[in-house]
């Protein structure tokens, strides 16, 4: 597999969504390694979104590692105690995302099951707060460089799939912002989070 490099990161935040599906997400930590498919992602377009945390700017400090150079980790906790692992895209200044929202697990999954306390792999990083468990990924990486050894991106050569796109979960207070198809998916997987309505499909 090859280390993704950091210009991958350098596109908006849509168009990151969409390349990172198929991508492998590799954790080392202690000497235990597990990785996974990326199949399912959700672009947040900075200022410009309503569901976006970066929507009004930086007022709590919790989004400034979004302000710097793509390709690197934003991690923050929901309902106090679940992490969601986003992975900074674009250039430096313009705060946008892409949230990982479920993945297909590859190697160490007797790890991520340990982790995750169920031997049903469909089940152990099919959400975002599940595959952060699985991976153990938490607050910890925060700002981690995903160029570097702990936590990063690999191309293994996994291609050939479609596409498909529709609204964000769970974001009905941003407005018109929730009906944005930025939602996507490796159509037919059987590790997604949730059913997506589709939108469109096309073949990477």
């Amino acid at each position: 597999m090859n280390k993704l490099p950091r210009d991958f990161y350098l596109c908006d935040g849509v168009e990151l969504s969409k390349k990172l599906l198929g991508k492998v997400l590799v954790r080392s930590k202690n000497g235990l390694v597990t990785s996974a498919r990326i199949v399912e992602t959700e672009a947040y377009m900075g200022e410009a979104d309503k569901a976006a945390h970066s929507y009004r700017g930086r007022p709590d400090g919790r989004c400034n590692i979004q302000y710097g150079p793509g390709g690197f980790a934003y991690v923050y906790l929901i309902y106090g105690m679940y992490s969601c692992f986003n992975i900074v895209a674009n250039r430096e200044g313009v705060p946008e995302v892409s949230l990982v929202r479920a993945l297909e697990p590859l190697t160490g999954i007797d790890i991520m099951a340990a982790r995750r306390g169920t031997d049903k792999i469909k089940n152990l990083c099919s959400g975002p707060g599940k595959l952060c468990m699985a991976m153990d990924i938490d607050r910890s990486l925060y700002g981690a460089d995903l160029c570097g050894e702990e936590l990063y991106l690999a191309d293994d050569g996994f291609s050939g799939f479609e596409i498909e796109a529709g609204r964000r979960i769970n974001i009905d207070y941003a407005g018109e912002a929730a009906d944005y198809p930025w939602r996507f998916v490796i159509k037919g997987s059987g590790f997604l989070s949730a059913f997506v309505e589709t939108f469109s499909a096309k073949k990477l």
